[in-house]
């Protein structure tokens, strides 16, 4: 070839939503520039890939880096370190910082922070509050943010909170881009604090935010959505009971989508014996009926994302008492891991982890050039090996945090190189160049 390629990736395994096939993949100016059998072609640097899989980078579109004013438990830095070596390539920030996310001054701050010193690419949701709801449109538009959210109605780690139908429906009609909503109903969490035992365990976690607290906010956000015609995203969907509410509003054609974690497949309320406030989290973890019904959900298509929801804290918060103990747990590192255990476990498909993770945050948030492994896209790539089975362990994790809920399990499958716009952030398993995140563009017409 006339133009020599940077980076010539031979003989993996290039899976897509659509379809699996050996091909090479032909790297130039950071960008996938061929995709197919490129045997001779002329390139910088050549890695033989047998035996392992190429897979969009992830998008992880609810992580928590606590970067400013919290950077005792994670910051930018950490936290992307973290991404990197579990397979994710861009993150979108969430707002419940020290100051929050709410002013245009705040963005650029957080985006000034990340400059020079993340490890992937990045952006920051802009947080909705009572003094700015009037601004949502012109500030879902500035560079650097996906948009608004995460959108409380429930209180939970962070001081945002918009709990009422009249601040919700002018949340939703300032703006166009979908909202991402944490959807927990906060006056029917008031009424329950009073429940609480006088010899409080966090088992009771999933009891003082009950079912019919998620149940009721995904009901509210959904009519008000249908009101106003503004999409809405839901996270951390964690109960039986929203799936057919969720289900009834994309038929209706909303725009709606959601958003379920690796932690809500895996752990349910039995597991607060062993791990207590380790899987301690806002929507809490609850009943095995939960987990298999969003088990069940997954694979009909009603969940358009995972998501981390990486919510880090140090071991000495998560040790208080509860309800003193903090919700949130670590999980950015582990998420394409633990989806590619279940994969070896015949619990879903390769193509479904990649639509999930890859393309639709890309195309529900309007991410530009990103998500997919074709021409013309960033070479953000996740090269697994599907066969590797290895133990989370505390050297292997990143997060200043220094722990996870998942350490001590067996995993098959594992990053092995993470490529951001065609350059190793992860090579071999080991951390390579640091520094490598940009702002992610996004596209709105």
């Amino acid at each position: 070839m006339s133009s020599p390629f940077d980076l010539l990736l031979c003989n993996g395994t290039v899976v897509t939503s659509s379809r699996s096939e050996t091909a090479d993949i032909g790297v130039k100016d950071g960008r996938i520039a061929a995709v197919g059998s490129l045997k001779g072609a002329n390139a910088a640097e050549v890695l033989d890939i047998s035996g392992l899989t190429v897979l969009p980078g992830v998008i992880d579109t609810q992580v928590h880096f606590r970067e400013p004013g919290l950077t005792h438990k994670e910051d930018l830095e950490s936290g992307s370190r973290s991404a990197v070596m579990g397979g994710v390539t861009s993150f979108f920030d969430e707002p419940n910082v020290l100051p929050t996310t709410t002013t245009p001054q705040a963005l650029e701050e957080k985006l000034e922070l990340a400059q020079g010193r993340s490890w992937c690419d990045f952006a920051f949701w802009i947080g909705a509050a009572n003094d700015n709801l009037d601004d949502l449109a012109l500030l879902e538009a500035l560079p650097g943010t996906p948009g608004i959210g995460e959108v409380f109605m429930g209180s939970s780690t962070g001081n945002l909170l918009v709990p009422d139908d009249p601040s919700l429906l002018k949340v939703l009609q300032n703006g166009r881009r979908p909202v991402a909503i944490h959807a927990e109903d906060e006056f029917r969490l008031r009424d329950r604090k009073t429940l609480l035992t006088s010899h409080p365990h966090v088992r009771e976690h999933p009891h003082l935010r009950d079912v019919e607290s998620s149940r009721l906010a995904t009901e509210r956000i959904l009519r008000l959505s249908e009101e106003t015609g503004r999409p809405v995203h839901v996270l951390h969907v964690s109960t039986a009971e929203e799936l057919p509410l969720l289900a009834d509003a994309k038929r209706k054609g909303l725009g709606t989508t959601c958003e379920v974690t690796p932690q809500h497949l895996t752990f349910n309320s039995d597991d607060y014996e062993q791990l207590g406030s380790k899987i301690q989290m806002n929507t809490p973890i609850r009943h095995e009926r939960h987990r298999c019904a969003l088990w069940q959900a997954v694979r009909e298509g009603l969940f358009d994302v995972f998501g981390s929801d990486h919510a880090p804290h140090t071991l000495d918060e998560k040790g208080k008492p509860y309800p003193l103990s903090p919700s949130g747990m670590p999980g950015v590192q582990t998420m394409l891991p633990v989806l590619l255990d279940w994969a070896s476990q015949g619990e879903i498909s390769l193509g479904q982890i990649v639509r999930m993770s890859s393309e639709n945050p890309a195309r529900i948030f309007g991410v530009e050039g990103k998500g997919r492994l074709e021409p013309g896209f960033d070479a953000d790539l996740a090269v697994v090996d599907l066969e590797a089975r290895f133990e989370v362990t505390g050297t292997w994790l990143q997060s200043k945090c220094g722990w996870s809920p998942f350490e001590g399990r067996v995993l098959r499958g594992k990053p092995v190189h993470t490529l951001v716009r065609g350059r190793f952030a992860v090579r071999e398993g080991h951390l390579d160049q640091s520094g490598l995140g940009q702002v992610v563009r996004f596209h709105w017409k």
